[in-house]
């Protein structure tokens, strides 16, 4: 029979063995979209660098090479595809009507510099390289923010694991002695948060549907002479975005103060996509 001890002994030894190829490979997972969260996993090697069984170097390289192997390629894809991809990518969130206006707010809004810290916010680091693709960037810039970032984001984690070294070990016994019942309780919070999620975009998405237009609605009334404001709320982070004729540009943040732009007089018509 396997003690609580030996079984702690058993992951830690297999950590030690795999712990650069482990890192390597489901840092490049989650950074592939693939839902893999790694932050435990850094936070157990940087126990592991406190041991010494790790160095801190070479598990910093891993993670950022493999950060840097994925991103480039969703980079590519966003320079190549641009908002499809980022559709496909914010369709798997709960949110996907306000994700990708969101994240593309968050990108014009600070450029580049976002990479540095997109790591450490999960909607944005889904989107920020096809997102830097898809804007003006250059490949040498996104790849030199990009290592930064990932450095900062791996590192700080590595810290915090060499700092927590004896709780991790504590927490990692715990763990090993509620065995299954530990897997069923995380299921069972994902599942409610999950469901809470779903039941709140569910209320959203009834309220407005009373106040919703469809692109074909649109294009007859203005067909039909209809004099209708259109306010094209999007945030271009390239000179390819397209826009409807006629509409007024404003972003969200300047919605408030540039509200005097906006006839009482008709039927007004905010686009966000």
């Amino acid at each position: 029979m396997i003690t609580d001890h030996q079984a702690v002994s058993h992951t830690i030894a297999f950590l030690e063995k795999h712990g650069y190829a482990l890192l390597f490979i489901w840092v490049l997972a989650e950074q592939g979209a693939i839902p893999l969260p790694s932050i435990p996993l850094l936070l157990a090697a940087g126990a592991l660098i406190r041991t010494g069984s790790l160095h801190v170097v070479q598990a910093i390289g891993c993670c950022v090479l493999a950060a840097l192997l994925a991103d480039s390629i969703w980079f590519q894809l966003g320079r190549r595809r641009g908002r499809q991809v980022l559709r496909v990518l914010c369709r798997v969130s709960l949110e996907p009507d306000s994700c990708v206006r969101r994240t593309e707010d968050v990108f014009g809004k600070y450029g580049m510099r976002s990479l540095l810290v997109s790591k450490f916010v999960p909607g944005l680091n889904a989107v920020a390289a096809p997102l830097a693709g898809s804007s003006t960037a250059s490949m040498g810039g996104f790849l030199l923010y990009d290592c930064a970032g990932a450095s900062l984001w791996s590192g700080t984690y590595l810290a915090v694991g060499y700092i927590f070294a004896g709780q991790l070990e504590t927490m990692l016994g715990y763990a090993t002695r509620m065995g299954s019942s530990l897997f069923l309780l995380l299921v069972a919070v994902l599942a409610l948060w999950i469901g809470g999620k779903f039941a709140q975009r569910r209320r959203f998405l009834k309220q407005l549907d009373v106040a919703r237009i469809t692109p074909v609605e649109l294009r007859d009334r203005l067909n039909a002479g209809e004099d209708l404001f259109i306010v094209d709320l999007r945030r271009a982070i390239s000179g390819e975005m397209l826009s409807i004729p006629g509409a007024v540009r404003i972003s969200t943040e300047d919605l408030i103060s540039r509200a005097g732009e906006i006839p009482r007089d008709r039927d007004i018509v905010l686009f966000c996509s």
